[in-house]
């Protein structure tokens, strides 16, 4: 009697079930979203946007594991990636910066890569906290990032690094405010989950949850 119960409720809602894994292995190991709740991104990403997540990017993984069946590609310089950081025990959203080999160094927010000095062009300026946003050029690859304009020490500078074989050098698009390589150190290149280049859908925070339709489907 049991067993007959047991085979009915599988043939009333196999196709339920059936979905419901296929969803699953899709989000662990295809794609997925995020949500991202911090400015350390700001301003190409803000607070309360849901990320589209490209899980074969850069592998082919186990589902519901980190590991790599096959790897497609590694992370280019300027890709905005998803990681999972032992250092933070948190997921991470942050970009790519420095290559395994690269040597990088940041004097008042401004990096330099393999000896080549980073340019910016000053996009607008906030006098009221006094910051701007600028487009920072990196190495072909050009996009804006917020910069406090009063010389933080913490952030704003650090030494000649070399990037170890393996890893990546990650950091936040608003700069004096992000806890990232600066923080965290290099990233390996196991942690790393996939990269998004588009919002899914937008929340405000700060004004009730309403969504901003302009991000919608929006590219980073």
């Amino acid at each position: 009697m049991r067993k007959l119960e047991i085979g009915l409720l599988w043939k009333e809602n196999k196709t339920f079930v059936i979905f419901i894994t296929l969803m699953l292995i899709f989000r662990s190991a295809l794609a997925d979203w995020n949500t991202v709740p911090t400015g350390s991104m700001k301003p190409t990403i803000l607070e309360g946007d849901r990320i589209a997540v490209n899980k074969m990017a850069y592998d082919l993984r186990v589902p519901f594991t980190t590991i790599s069946l096959i790897k497609l590609a590694d992370p280019e310089r300027g890709d905005i990636v998803v990681f999972d950081s032992k250092a933070s025990d948190k997921r991470l959203v942050k970009r790519v910066i420095g290559l395994p080999g690269d040597t990088i160094a940041m004097n008042n927010n401004q990096l330099t890569i393999n000896g080549q000095a980073i340019t910016y062009d000053e996009v607008n300026q906030n006098k009221g906290d006094n910051s701007s946003d600028r487009l920072e050029h990196l190495m072909g690859i050009a996009h804006k990032v917020h910069i406090s304009d009063i010389n933080n020490h913490l952030f704003a500078n650090f030494p000649t690094v070399t990037v170890p074989a393996g890893h990546y050098l990650m950091l936040g698009d608003n700069r004096d405010n992000s806890a990232d390589s600066r923080v965290i150190g290099f990233v390996p290149r196991e942690e790393i989950v996939g990269r998004s280049r588009d919002v899914v859908m937008s929340l405000n925070y700060d004004n009730f949850y309403l969504p901003r339709i302009e991000r919608f489907f929006s590219k980073l």
